[in-house]
């Protein structure tokens, strides 16, 4: 998702950021009981690639186990979720995937069903349990709801139309080709693609540039890809609740 986002600091911008990555919540694989494992990975390796399965969270239903009522360190079916996981190959080698895995609630399951777990030779097997929780990114990287989180300033590119003679070395020498030739004139398209190289500002052979790019200040673009565990818009909007909160307890700490 891509938002334009107007009328705040950079400071606010990087402190959603940060709390995208650190502070909101999703469903991962924390603790994998072994069975039986006769394939070629270690009981441990097995249990890290799990955790690293990406799954669809449901938040609403879920609490964080250290809010959980529960107060268990085993968890209940308000905050753990039990996936099992049993294959044997039989005379030939075969790879198991996340599809695999079952889970106790259908709602709880890999973002994909094509993210390999292991390879077994003819006559293993693997059965296990695993168990999922809600965590942040903080404690681990499993827990990142997002796979990448960035902003940058918006753009601003300013053409003077009377000292601009047409040379094309701008639209030459820009890498994200923002600037065309429409109709005698340089046209801007796709401004959202600008990285404000200003290579086209050097490019140009008029003192001072016939161009001009700079950065609209309180304005940015934010770009977010959400690993699948929920939807972006969900993550921006739990992103701001968790901010707000803060701001209200830190406003608690100064009454």
């Amino acid at each position: 998702m891509r938002l334009l986002i107007q009328g705040v600091s950079v400071a606010y911008m990087n402190a959603i950021r940060r709390i995208m990555l650190s502070e909101v919540p999703c469903m991962a694989i924390d603790e994998v009981v072994i069975i039986e494992n006769s394939s070629m990975l270690h009981d441990e390796i097995l249990a890290h690639r799990l955790g690293f399965i990406p799954l669809k969270t449901d938040l609403d239903t879920y609490n964080l186990p250290e809010e959980c009522p529960c107060k268990s360190e085993f968890g209940c079916n308000l905050c753990r979720v039990a996936l099992t996981l049993e294959v044997e190959a039989g005379e030939n080698t075969i790879t198991v995937y996340s599809e695999a895995l079952r889970s106790e609630n259908p709602n709880i399951t890999p973002v994909s069903n094509k993210i390999p777990i292991v390879k077994l030779a003819p006559n293993q097997k693997t059965r296990l349990e695993a168990y999922a929780r809600l965590g942040k990114g903080k404690n681990h990287a499993k827990w990142q709801p997002v796979s990448a989180c960035a902003y940058k300033y918006l753009p601003q590119i300013k053409i003077n139309r009377k000292k601009c003679d047409m040379c094309g070395k701008c639209i030459e020498v820009c890498p994200k080709q923002v600037l065309v030739n429409s109709e005698k004139r340089i046209e801007i398209q796709r401004i959202f693609e600008c990285t404000l190289c200003q290579d086209c500002m050097d490019a140009c052979p008029q003192s001072p540039p016939a161009i001009e790019v700079s950065a609209e200040e309180n304005a940015f673009i934010f770009n977010i890809e959400s690993i699948g565990a929920l939807p972006p818009e969900r993550i921006v909007l739990e992103a701001i609740n968790i901010l707000d909160k803060k701001y209200e307890d830190f406003l608690n700490l100064l009454r």
